[in-house]
């Protein structure tokens, strides 16, 4: 049988690294892009040969739509789905939070539903380390496991830990075939200039200062995207039913080295170019992940080094 999959969000900016890596290399298989358009969403993120393939898709659709969704599982013969779609910033969240729960649960359960419905296979499921909640700062020894139970704080991560539950509840319940991957956070090219680093690359380009949150503390491990893919599609893959896994980059870094790292790539003094505001309201202190289950499991870890991978990104924005 031949194997067709859905990807969700794909326009978006993990997933058309996802889309532009792996459609080339698997050309039996037939790819379906739905995404929504929204402002995070550009088409011009997916490569032209990719759009010209003939085993690539475009549909568009709002995954809050059960009648658009249904209507795709009864066009085309999906195999299998990667569900990157999500309202993914949480200032956003936190100004409208009705907007990520009918996105991020009511979306997620209108395509486990289609997907259960259709008699499809797997269901893989990107989520975030923001569902775990934070850490404290001074303690660096412990991390997120993928068993460490789920206290997420802001709308969003809260609408992204419902559709973590729901698609587990899919499986126990339906017997639904699905793995979760939970991601650090992810930088690289083509992400949108709401997130830190492409707007703090953005203010310095303008003249202007970066502006961080608070005192600038905050911990974040980062993962490069193409780390982050790669071990999605190992997951799921490879991965056994029922299975949730951790991504992360091994890369802890406060808000305030990201700021100074990013001032000396682009040639500024971090003294004159970097400013502070008032903090977002309930900001996590420290996400740090252990992904050692998906290295002696699966044999993934990231390669991409960090300060190579933020100067290429520098780059990627700048030329």
């Amino acid at each position: 049988m031949s194997q067709t999959i859905l990807i969700t969000g794909w326009c978006w900016f993990i997933g058309s690294n996802f889309l532009n890596r792996y459609v080339p290399r698997y050309p039996d298989i037939t790819w379906i892009n739905l995404d929504a358009l929204t402002y995070a969403g550009k088409q011009t993120n997916i490569l032209p040969d990719i759009q010209l393939s003939q085993n690539y898709i475009f549909v568009q659709c709002d995954i809050r739509d059960i009648n658009a969704v249904r209507k795709v599982y009864e066009t085309y013969p999906i195999t299998d789905c990667i569900h990157f779609a999500a309202e993914s910033h949480v200032d956003n969240s936190i100004k409208n939070p009705t907007l990520f729960l009918e996105t991020n649960i009511i979306g997620t359960a209108n395509l486990l539903n289609c997907h259960r419905d259709f008699g499809c296979k797997r269901f893989h499921y990107i989520s975030t380390d923001e569902v775990y909640g934070d850490l404290p700062l001074d303690r660096p020894d412990i991390k997120f496991l993928y068993d460490t139970p789920l206290h997420p704080h802001s709308p969003y991560s809260t609408s992204k830990a419902g559709g973590d539950m729901l698609v587990q509840a899919y499986g126990r319940t339906y017997g639904l075939d699905y793995t979760i991957s939970r991601c650090s956070n992810n930088y690289g090219p083509n992400q949108d200039v709401e997130k830190l680093i492409p707007r703090s690359i953005s203010l310095l380009q303008s003249g202007q200062q970066i502006q961080i949150y608070g005192k600038g503390e905050n911990v974040r491990d980062w993962i490069h995207v193409d780390d982050h893919n790669d071990g999605v599609w190992t997951i799921f893959t490879k991965a056994p039913s029922w299975s949730i896994y951790n991504l992360g980059g091994n890369n802890e870094k406060t808000n305030n080295e990201i700021a100074q790292l990013l001032c000396h790539l682009m040639q500024k003094n971090p003294t004159d170019w970097i400013t502070y505001v008032t903090d977002r309201p309930g900001h996590d202190r420290r996400y740090a992940i252990d992904y050692s289950k998906t290295t002696q499991d699966l044999g993934r870890e990231p390669k991409i080094v960090f300060e190579k991978g933020l100067e290429e990104t520098v780059k990627w924005y700048t030329t």
